[in-house]
């Protein structure tokens, strides 16, 4: 049967989409099919259930929003035993489809408190899944939520659903502890979570919509940054400039010439805030000499004019709250951190008894990825400090607590730009290469390595200003585990410092690569696929023996098929017994190493192929690293297989450095930014 899980709360703004987001990703560690179920939903035709739209994009299962709701408000005020039995009829139609179900509860946007969730109750015992309470600490003594969670447990119990686990969220930080004291004796686990303002933040998008306002000047893609604070400008500029702070939205009378003048400066400058947005309410304008002045300024904050009086807009934006499926990428991340932070998932996954599959997914091997760079944290430097996708991806990394990081570039363009992003780099190290006191120990240690070549000081100066150089440097010298970039440079420029610097590791005798092909059930290795054009044999053994090596450290049983064009004695040539040469090779090398080859990709991977081709073969038909006899074969095959499969390629990942350095894709996503710093990560920890 189909594991379901039904998420609930005794009233609203328990913040129990954080939790619900927490245990689909928890689910889709362990199963292949996770999909979401929304029993109520308060959604229509001119409005989109923001809950469901944020958990559907994050489910697995890849089922229609729309076939994911069972009813609306509406119909369980018409008919409560009609909707029941709608309900219970669509969730079957999608639990057909999952291996597992995350179901959200309804919102408390309509009926009455104790009747919702008694009905929320009857709906879980009828659809037989396993409830988590999630219940509001703020603003309650540890004494008032044990209360409220025994009140809810008895009106579970009472509709026959059956209780798992409890989560105690949004709690006082300084409570935390005696929170979880309070219902440590609970029949069931429980977590307590604690209150954090940035998730309930509204963001300048949603102000701006409160207020009835217009985006008159400024970046639109800043309206998603978090409102952090409030300030109303009603006094002169010299006391406003004293209560500015981080992510604030200052409102504030359009006419006030001398104040929108006075905010915009503070915000370009760097002794001053970053802010989030400036609100002119009044309906009215800067004056035209203003209005020039502030577009010449060329600042990207965004300025919203607004029709209404200075309390009728700050009370439509007070009144404004943030919700976590509209919020921004930081908050997200910020969600996820703290649920992985507060709840041991391993014991809820078994409380709620979600089993887990042998088939490896795309996400899973990605959450693997993050859990096990989190476990042993290293120290990454990202020499590109000015991408915007980089700054996105280290903000990311920070928050859920992957890694630790330096980055290299201006440390005040890098900052001003975090922060107009809303992004909190905070923990991060910044490092200008240009006035940096290591530039002189990195000049002085590179001429020494290179003076072979011919290096001279004073040369070995403006070399290691370069960030790739400088990130190479921090790397041998031990000051980062790791090195990943390649978002804004080539291959040969991230790569390159590392040949000259980083060198190989003993006994490999040729750096090379792998790409980590995730296919919807399984992942491959593909080597190499991105650095060497034309290895002679005793390279390619080198290749197939370092990328069984890599399978093995990311949790992929390496049987290695050494690729041609022909299977076993079948064909000739020069190319076939290159293929031949290196698989004699490996087996001399590796003989714990399980190898086949020559062999065609068709008998590496079809167990039916296989059959015929090779019976006897312990790689035949069940091959997880696949290596190509030269670059041209590699690179094509697997940009083939990632646009036809619509597999997930994950790399380059480099292999043979004595330590880790990894290249990305000029076009790499921040997901895969994410993923190559968690990999690197992972094989800085096998270094010893």
């Amino acid at each position: 049967m189909t594991t379901s899980v039904y998420v609930t709360s005794p009233e609203g703004h328990t913040g129990k989409s954080s939790v619900a987001l927490g245990l689909l990703e928890a689910f889709a560690r362990r199963v292949q099919r996770v999909g979401v179920f929304r029993p109520i939903s308060r959604g229509s035709a001119d409005e989109t259930d923001s809950v469901l739209h944020l958990l559907v994009s994050h489910a697995t299962a890849d089922i229609p929003e729309d076939e994911c709701v069972g009813v609306d408000y509406d119909a369980v005020h018409a008919d409560p035993e009609e909707a029941l039995a709608t309900i219970v009829a669509r969730f079957r139609q999608i639990a057909a489809r999952c291996d597992a179900v995350v179901i959200i509860g309804s919102d408390y946007t309509d009926v009455a408190g104790p009747t919702e969730l008694a009905y929320n109750a009857r709906v879980a015992a009828n659809l037989g899944s396993a409830v988590v309470l999630v219940v509001s600490a703020r603003e309650r003594d540890p004494e008032d939520v044990r209360q409220l969670v025994d009140v809810s447990s008895v009106e579970l119990t009472t509709s026959h659903a059956a209780l798992a686990a409890v989560v105690a969220n949004r709690a006082d930080p300084d409570r935390v502890a005696q929170t979880a004291a309070a219902l440590a004796d609970l029949p069931v686990p429980a977590w307590v979570m604690p209150d954090l303002p940035l998730l309930s933040a509204p963001s300048v998008r949603e102000l701006m919509e409160a207020v009835d306002g217009t985006l008159t000047a400024g970046d639109p893609e800043l309206l998603d940054r978090e409102a952090e604070a409030l300030i109303v400008g009603g006094m002169t500029m010299e006391h406003i400039l004293t209560r500015l702070e981080d992510g604030a939205v200052v409102i504030v009378p359009g006419d006030r010439s001398d104040v929108v003048l006075a905010v915009l400066a503070a915000h370009a400058a760097d002794t001053f805030p970053s802010l989030a947005a400036l609100i002119l309410n009044g309906g009215f304008t800067p004056a035209e000499q203003v209005s020039r002045l502030v577009e010449g300024l060329g600042q990207r904050l965004p300025v919203i004019t607004t029709e209404h009086g200075t309390f009728e807009t700050a009370s439509a934006a007070a009144r404004t709250r943030g919700l976590l499926s509209t919020g921004s990428q930081r908050k997200l991340d910020l969600a996820r951190s703290t649920f992985e932070t507060a709840v041991e998932i391993e014991k809820l996954m078994d409380a709620v008894n979600v089993p887990r599959t042998e088939v490896l997914t795309p996400l899973m091997f990605a959450h693997d990825l993050l859990e096990r760079a989190r476990a042993d944290r290293k120290h990454i430097v990202l020499p590109e400090g000015g991408s915007m996708r980089i700054l996105r991806a280290a903000s990311t990394l920070l928050a859920r607590e992957v890694v630790d990081l330096t980055l290299l570039g201006d440390p005040g363009t890098i900052r001003a730009r975090a922060a107009e992003l809303g992004l909190d780099l905070s923990a991060a190290q910044l490092i200008d290469p240009a006035t940096s006191e290591l530039r002189e120990v990195f000049a002085t240690r590179y001429a020494e390595l290179r003076a072979h070549k011919g290096m001279t000081l004073d040369r070995a100066r403006e070399i290691v200003t370069d960030v790739s150089y400088f990130g190479t440097m921090m790397v041998a010298e031990g000051l980062a585990d790791g090195m990943v970039s390649g978002a804004q440079h080539t291959t040969a420029h991230t790569i390159k410092p590392s040949f000259e610097i980083i060198k190989t590791a003993p006994g490999v005798s040729i750096v090379s690569s792998v790409f980590f092909m995730c296919l919807p059930d399984r992942v491959l290795v593909y080597g190499d696929c991105a650095v060497n054009p034309d290895p002679t044999a005793t390279q390619l053994a080198d290749i197939a023996i370092s990328s069984a090596a890599t399978a093995a450290q990311f949790g992929v049983t390496p049987r290695v098929a050494m690729l041609s064009y022909s299977t076993g004695e079948s064909g000739s040539g020069a190319d076939v017994d290159k293929v031949r040469a290196a698989t004699a090779e490996v087996r001399e090398r590796a003989a714990d190493l399980v190898v086949e080859g020559p062999i065609q990709y068709d008998a590496a991977v079809d167990a039916a192929v296989a059959a015929t081709k090779m019976p006897d073969s312990g790689v035949a038909g069940r091959a997880t690293v696949l290596i190509f006899p030269d670059l041209n074969t590699g690179n094509n095959t697997y940009k083939a297989v990632q646009r036809s499969a619509g597999a997930v390629a994950v790399g380059p990942v480099l292999q043979g450095l004595r330590r880790p350095v990894n290249d990305l894709s000029r076009g790499a996503l921040v997901t895969d930014i994410v993923n190559t710093v968690a990999i690197t990560a992972i094989q800085a920890q096998g270094v010893s």
